[in-house]
Parts: structure tokens; C-alpha cells; sequence
């Protein structure tokens, strides 16, 4: 994978301290932290996860034409 995907962030950025993640994107704050520096693979990875952690499936709309 080269292509990076999209940002999952939502602009709705609440953390949820019982899931340590947000509520609005599903990332932890080490995922956000990481996001500008990671790799594309490890971005498709935090999307996936982040996904998973707010129950839907990652989209291939989250990918940049």
C-alpha cells in the first residue's frame, strides 16, 4: 500500500478516558500523536483500528484517488 488514506478524524474530538480513545475518530492519543509521521502502511493500520474501535468497517473511501 503507498497510497495514504484520509484522516479518520471527525473535527468532534472528545477523548473517552475508560477507552483511551477518542470519540470522534476511534484513535488513541498515540495514534493521533503519530498520525503526521507515520508511514502509509502504518496509517492504513490506525485507520483499521480506529475503525474496529468504533464498531464499522474500514472504508476503501478513506483512501485518496
Amino acid at each position: 500500500m503507498t497510497d495514504r488514506p484520509l484522516s479518520p478524524c471527525k473535527d468532534i474530538c472528545a477523548l473517552d478516558a475508560s477507552a483511551n480513545a477518542c470519540t470522534g475518530c476511534g484513535r488513541t492519543i498515540a495514534e493521533i500523536a503519530e498520525w503526521g509521521s507515520a508511514t502509509a502502511s502504518r496509517q492504513h493500520e490506525i485507520v483499521l483500528r480506529s475503525s474496529a474501535r468504533m464498531g464499522s468497517p474500514a472504508l476503501q473511501t478513506h483512501l485518496k484517488t
